[in-house]
């Protein structure tokens, strides 16, 4: 059966197309700084939001009614992944994400829910099989039931920690049968409401001991993925652990995990906890923790977790500047972690909503790396450090400056001269070239 009969497969036209089923800058084959762009970019398919999302907001019910939905959940699920495949054949991307619970329903039972979902892998390995489509990760949903109202690593009952520690053996199973290339936590309600009622010291300790049994599992059955955690603050925990990606780092280094994990980064999280996407992407990479990325944006004025498809070229430009000066994003990719809008309801959306991100993001890919070649960013961030790279300067970077050293220094009394940040001007520079491109 065919759930998008009217959609053909959507190709590069180029910036002159009027045809809105077509690519104008993501051409998978373009060549970018010695790279094609499907290299760089790696697009992958949000499960969760494309074949489960209805439209549901906090004020109202779903507005889509989807082809593959039917009065049978495991009906439905089997239809999902033949709508899935068909969608990334026809749109022209190579891989796909999911949470267990996105694939197979839940049963009366945790063995009932475990054969649900071995029903279903067998469908996607027989799909990957045949349409050479890859899975870039797999997750476990240990937030929706009300099982986890009080968190799954960081609960208070040891009886549904026990749970999570199964349910995470079986995802860990699922995703190396599968051959997922990462595995994402995602601690949807790791963190708490008031500190009145919560051991924040044994929750967290509980925690890592969890990701430790993880990383053993994964070595025990020789699941060699690369392990990511996914920072988001507030939503839906007032106080989420792994706020950001300082804090998540931080959280690593304490409990002697940095060595297994790396960071799976969201946009839309960054704005939530008041940062860009590029500043995360920044502290990730200069921590060797970039692992894999999230593209979508929030809405600035609105307080939640929105999104939406990334269309702000600038945010894509210097996301994928920061990507680019980190080396890219190795074994990760760039998951459309996005939703259309609860108006664009029909099945063609979800095609326009695609092309208009990935058609953002290589265009920021192009901007990008023509701002790497031309240097104009790079050589003024090397210029307003060179005071570093002599006298003082040089003793304070190898180490051989003391307070001792630096107060002789400071008492010759030299006229100190600051020069301008020329912030202005260097935004005025990525404008010119983004819309060069």
């Amino acid at each position: 059966m065919s759930y998008f009969g009217s959609i053909g497969k959507i190709s590069y036209e180029g910036k002159g197309s009027d045809n809105p089923l077509a690519f104008k800058h993501y051409n998978p084959q373009e060549v970018v700084l010695g790279k094609t762009m499907e290299d760089h970019l790696r697009f992958a398919i949000a499960y969760w939001h494309t074949f489960t999302g209805t439209g549901t907001d906090p004020f109202g019910v779903g507005t889509a009614v989807r082809p593959w939905d039917f009065a049978n959940p495991m009906d439905t699920a089997k239809a999902r992944v033949e709508a899935n495949f068909e969608f990334l054949e026809k749109i022209g991307v190579p891989y796909y994400c999911f949470h267990d619970r996105d694939v197979a329903p839940e049963g009366s039972t945790l063995q009932e829910t475990n054969k649900n979902l071995d029903v279903i892998a067998d469908m996607l390995e027989q799909n990957m099989k045949s349409s050479g489509k890859k899975l870039l990760w797999n997750t476990a949903n240990m937030f929706t039931h009300p099982r986890w109202v009080h968190g799954a690593g960081t609960t208070s009952n040891a009886d549904v920690y026990a749970y999570a520690g199964a349910q995470l053996k079986k995802s860990l199973e699922i995703g190396k049968r599968l051959g997922a290339e990462n595995y994402v936590f995602w601690g949807g309600r790791e963190g708490y409401e008031t500190l009145l009622n919560t051991d924040m010291a044994l929750e967290l300790d509980n925690l890592a001991r969890l990701f430790h049994m993880c990383v053993a599992y994964a070595n025990e059955i020789g699941f060699d993925a690369q392990f990511l955690i996914e920072p988001k603050p507030k939503e839906p925990t007032k106080h989420q652990y792994d706020f950001d990606a300082a804090t998540t780092i931080a959280f690593l280094q304490k409990y002697d995990l940095q060595k297994h994990f790396k960071l799976n980064l969201e946009a839309n999280h960054a704005t939530l906890a008041g940062h860009t996407f590029d500043h995360e992407i920044r502290v990730a990479a200069i921590n060797g923790m970039l692992g894999s990325l999230d593209a979508n944006q929030g809405d600035l004025l609105i307080g939640w977790d929105t999104d939406e498809f990334p269309t702000d070229l600038y945010a894509t430009t210097m996301t994928m500047y920061e990507v680019l000066q980190a080396g890219g994003i190795g074994k990760g990719g760039v998951n459309f972690d996005a939703k259309v809008r609860r108006a664009s309801f029909e099945d063609e959306d979800l095609f326009l909503a695609h092309i208009a991100g990935m058609d953002s993001y290589a265009w920021g890919l192009k901007a990008a790396a023509k701002l790497i070649e031309s240097k104009a960013l790079s050589g003024f961030v090397e210029n307003r450090y060179r005071s570093f790279r002599e006298g003082i300067g040089a003793d304070i970077v190898a180490g051989k400056a003391s307070l001792a050293s630096l107060e002789q220094y400071a008492m010759q009394n030299n006229p100190i001269k600051n020069e301008s940040g020329r912030q202005e001007r260097l935004k005025a520079i990525v404008n010119e070239i983004i819309f060069s491109v």
